[in-house]
């Protein structure tokens, strides 16, 4: 099965990027995730067999670890094939985030990378699908438009592929 471990971004950051995402679809032909706007705490992953240990990790870690504020302002892209909004974690965001990878990474088919792992650049994602052609057309258009916003990391969420889409398995609140 596989799997991917991320924290939803909701209230107004969440529902500006899943709009602004349609839009550029509409309007480009962009794709980008079949995820809900979201940063990713763990990168897609394949495992075959029972999830509880992580279940019962991430369970633990919501019960005692609270939300913490991070800032969504402005748009950056990695080269040519993405294109995302800038999150900004706060110094104790970062914290909980931080611990979240110490406490995963004791689970034996859990390994982190440069790119999920404790010194990711996080970002919500606006595009990503093949998106080399119109790149400079699209930059454009989305680099005018105003992305401040005030946000939360205050969940866990585990989602698996299931029918060609991500489906959400289980949420775990932070206090």
């Amino acid at each position: 099965m596989r799997y991917v471990i991320v924290s939803i971004i909701k209230g107004a950051p969440g529902d500006f990027n899943n709009n602004l995402r349609k839009e550029v679809f509409q309007k480009f032909g962009a794709k980008s995730s079949k995820l809900p706007a979201h940063f990713t705490i763990k990168a897609p992953f394949e495992y075959e067999g029972d999830i509880l240990e992580l279940e019962n990790t991430l369970k633990e870690f919501s019960k005692t670890e609270k939300s913490e504020p991070l800032e969504i302002k402005g748009f950056d892209h990695f080269d040519d094939r993405v294109i995302f909004m800038k999150v900004n974690m706060s110094k104790e965001a970062k914290a909980v985030h931080d611990r979240l990878i110490d406490e995963m990474s004791k689970i034996d088919y859990i390994d982190f990378d440069k790119k999920d792992g404790k010194n990711k650049v996080f970002h919500v994602t606006v595009s990503s699908k093949r998106i080399q052609p119109i790149f400079t057309e699209l930059w454009e258009y989305i680099s005018k438009l105003c992305c401040d916003f005030n946000g939360e990391f205050d969940n866990i969420s585990i989602f698996k592929w299931v029918n060609n889409t991500w489906v959400l398995h289980k949420e775990y609140l932070l206090k």
